[in-house]
């Protein structure tokens, strides 16, 4: 893998320690998420943030762990980190750290303070919310460390404070179990029982959203560290009647086993390759009984139909594990209604509000059997696939219909947005984008082909397939092309003036990547266009990825930040998003376009955000800062499809 590892200079350094983030999972959608520099910068960020029924409920459970160190001198050396409401940073423990790695995916921190040096490393026990803290003297000594637990025990999207009563703490056999929901286990418990008011989020008040919250001082650890080599270790997992966890020492060492064979599963080719596998493991997720899901992003999101589709290949194909990769299609079949995917939503009602996310499962399954070879699965599944080009033929949900003048897909109704580009303010669409989107209908004809090439597979007769995918083929070649040079964004699109359904359309012309995907998918419905694709590089390309729309649109908002209402209307009007560096590649290999200078920029960015990793967006405007989740699915699966196919 990569070398990711900093020194004084970025650890020490808040405006370059406390913006680089870490993330270890568990395998059932929790985490431990923090920074380089130990600030805690986010309401998400902790030791141990548990899943519940599904990947998008977790709560924050142990905050922090604060060493702090008894010299033999009598000194005390505090090594955590805190910022406050009233602005001031307290402890600065960042300001002795001499080093942070990762070290085979977990994170390492090393605080030097004269001769005396200690490290501490951080895991997670695969398949189980447990976290284990191992702090080990590296040099000097005898000193005694002490370790203050500061815990919550909140929704991850939100705020406790000091009105209601404080935390339950109960104490068992080395340590304590807090709200009767996670257990702390080490050594020398001592309990305490205060709050810490104000601690504040940096990161929270940057996206207008509350930044402070209290934390309860439930009580601290302590042990000697005597000579080098020495540990003190601390244990916490959510408190449930499966046996205790293995020790602290051997959880390490199970993680760092495991993603090992993680990253050899994948046979990666070289280092980023090796260092993407691993990133790609954190989303795939199993809780409870449920089949294996995909979390869309850490450390917000559960999971998304559209986004675990356009991920899949990337995610499953390109890492060896197609055999999960086939139970997760699977289950996502089972969820078709009425022609369309489920999309298991955040908000806990599973909802059937996307225009392609059913479009992508195509997709993905017949990339799973063009792959794989395994026309078991295709043969299984196509009853259902068939009846949802009957359904589709036929109008179901939200005006999702073929269009019998043309044999394209329309969709659209009032209030609603169906396409990836979904965001709202106030509920109101940003980019509604009614009529026939470009990209939709790239899928629809990709998809038409595939299941014909599945159909056929499986002894059937596809004439009818064939003769919808030839008619919505030369459809879309005689309507999207565009008298700038590029393709129409929609075409069929209600005019501003009237409603839909009113009567009146028009062609957008908005300079946008959808219509990437119109030379990039595997059955796409144009050839190569090389001055097309140089036109839109020109307006889209950045370092990080295309922009969603060019700069030079009176709609294009430069930088993705402020309050919610102020990201959400940049989200697609010009925000950089790097998972369609994806059809990008794929559209310039078929245009015989070079692109091996395309991944320098991305590639440089597995250091400067989510380490490790690759962000959902990053601002239209240089520099191009990260913005959104830092460790997001389809950004890192696209990434790694596409290094690796052009191999």
């Amino acid at each position: 893998m990569i070398d990711i590892r900093f020194g004084p200079q970025v650890c020490t350094d808040l405006t370059s320690g406390a913006t680089r983030e870490w993330l270890v999972t568990d395998g059932v959608g929790g985490y431990a998420m923090g920074t380089v520099s130990g600030l805690r910068t986010r309401r998400y960020h902790g030791l141990l943030v548990v899943a519940g029924e599904r990947p998008a409920v977790r709560r924050v459970g142990l905050v922090s762990l604060d060493p702090a160190v008894l010299l033999p001198s009598g000194a005390r050396v505090r090594l955590g980190a805190h910022e406050w409401a009233s602005g001031a940073v307290d402890p600065r423990g960042f300001e002795l750290l001499e080093r942070f790695a990762l070290v085979d995916g977990l994170p390492r921190w090393r605080w030097r303070a004269g001769d005396m040096v200690i490290e501490r490393e951080l895991a997670m026990l695969p398949g189980r919310s447990c976290v284990a803290v191992v702090h080990r003297l590296v040099s000097g000594g005898p000193v005694r460390l002490e370790l203050a637990a500061a815990c919550t025990w909140r929704d991850a999207h939100g705020e406790r404070r000091s009105d209601g009563p404080g935390l339950r703490v109960e104490p068992v056999a080395g340590g304590a179990v807090v709200e009767d929901a996670f257990r702390l286990a080490g050594p020398n418990w001592e309990p305490e029982g205060q709050w810490w008011l104000g601690v504040h989020h940096r990161e929270e008040a940057a996206r207008g959203l509350p930044p402070t919250e209290d934390l309860w001082y439930a009580g601290r650890f302590s042990g000697t560290l005597d000579r080098p080599g020495d540990t003190v270790s601390v244990l916490a997992w959510k408190h449930d009647p499966a046996p205790e966890p293995p020790p602290a020492a051997e959880v390490v060492e199970i993680a760092r086993r495991r993603n090992r064979q993680v990253v050899a599963q994948a046979a990666p080719r070289d280092d980023v390759e090796a260092t993407l596998a691993l990133a790609a493991d954190a989303f795939v997720v199993r809780t409870g009984d449920a089949p294996v899901d995909v979390v869309a992003g850490y450390p917000w999101f559960g999971t998304w139909s559209r986004d675990t589709m356009i991920a899949y290949e990337g995610l499953f194909l390109r890492t060896g594990r197609a055999d999960l990769g086939r139970e997760l299609l699977r289950a996502y079949a089972a969820t078709l209604s009425e022609g369309m995917l489920a999309n298991t939503a955040d908000t806990g009602r599973v909802e059937y509000n996307t225009v392609d996310a059913t479009l992508w499962f195509l997709h993905a399954v017949e990339r799973h059997v063009a792959l794989t070879g395994d026309t078991d699965l295709g043969a299984e599944v196509l009853p259902a696939l068939l009846a949802v080009v009957d359904a589709h033929r036929a109008g179901t949900r939200y005006g999702i219909a073929v269009d019998p003048a043309d044999g394209l897909l329309t969709q659209g109704a009032p209030g609603a947005a169906l396409t990836w580009m979904d965001a709202r303010v106030h509920g109101v669409p940003v980019t509604p984008r009614a009529g026939k989107p470009v990209e939709v209908n790239a899928l629809w004809v990709n998809g038409l082909a595939g299941l014909a090439e599945l159909a056929e597979a499986s002894g059937r007769d596809a004439d009818e397939l064939r003769r919808m995918h030839a008619r919505a083929t030369t459809a879309f070649r005689e309507r999207y092309p565009a008298p700038p040079g590029w393709l129409y964004d929609v075409v069929d699109a209600p005019a501003p003036a009237y409603p839909l359904g009113g009567g009146a359309f028009h062609d957008d012309d908005s300079l946008r990547p959808n219509q990437l995907l119109a030379w990039s998918l595997p059955y796409a419905p144009l050839e190569p266009d090389e001055p097309a694709l140089r036109r839109i590089a020109a307006a889209l390309l950045t370092p990080l990825g295309p922009r969603s729309l060019a700069p030079d649109a009176p709609e294009f908002v430069g930088r993705h930040r402020g309050g919610p209402a102020e990201r959400d209307g940049a989200y697609h009007q010009g925000t950089v998003w790097p998972w369609l560096v994806g059809p990008y590649a794929d559209a310039c290999r078929r245009a015989k376009v070079p692109v091996d200078e395309l991944f320098v920029g991305l590639e440089a960015h597995l250091t400067e955000y989510g380490l490790g990793s690759v962000s959902e967006t990053a601002d239209g405007l240089a520099p191009h800062a990260a913005t959104g989740c830092p460790f997001q699915a389809w950004s890192v699966a696209e990434l790694l499809r596409v290094r690796r196919s052009g191999r």
